[in-house]
This record gives C-alpha cells, sequence and structure tokens, in this order.
C-alpha cells in the first residue's frame, strides 16, 4: 500500500465533506422540544401528593398507644388469626 496515494484520495475527499457539512449545519438550527401528556402531567401530581403525606397516622398511633399504656388495649385472638390467615392466601 502506497501512503501517498491515501493522501491524495484524502485531499480529494476531504474539502467536499466539510462543505457538506458546513451546508448541514447552516440548514439544520432546530431546538428539541419537549412535551408531557396530560396523563404523564397527572401523574407527577398524584407522585408529589404521595410524597407530601405522612407515613405514620399519628391519630391512629396516638389512640393505640393511649390505651396500650392505660392497659386497656385489647386484641381479639380470632379477629387477629382471620386477618393474619387471609393476609397469608394473598401472598400465596
Amino acid at each position: 500500500m502506497r501512503i501517498e496515494a491515501y493522501h491524495q484520495i484524502q485531499q480529494v475527499y476531504k474539502p467536499k465533506q466539510t462543505a457538506k457539512n458546513r451546508q448541514a449545519d447552516a440548514v439544520c438550527h432546530s431546538s428539541d422540544q419537549l412535551q408531557i401528556s396530560s396523563t404523564g402531567k397527572d401523574f407527577q401530581i398524584a407522585k408529589a401528593a404521595v410524597a407530601e403525606a405522612p407515613d405514620v397516622r399519628e391519630d391512629l398511633v396516638a389512640t393505640i398507644k393511649a390505651k396500650m399504656d392505660n392497659g386497656t388495649y385489647q386484641v381479639s385472638a380470632s379477629a387477629f388469626a382471620g386477618k393474619l390467615l387471609a393476609k397469608y392466601d394473598e401472598m400465596r
């Protein structure tokens, strides 16, 4: 392979390639745009509302804690067993 021939070919194609790129750059000056659908906007609103909601229901927890401190908190064994078995069936 002759290196001189490669340089000659490169010189022939290089000016055309750069001129082509300049023309493409001059013609194409568009900007990107982003449009979010109404479903996407609704999803973002719902996500923000969930993030603002507390993880613990303080009113319910305070009531149960007060009953436990007083010794008046009663748990029905049959109700507990029923809920436990329902959750087990759900997980299977």
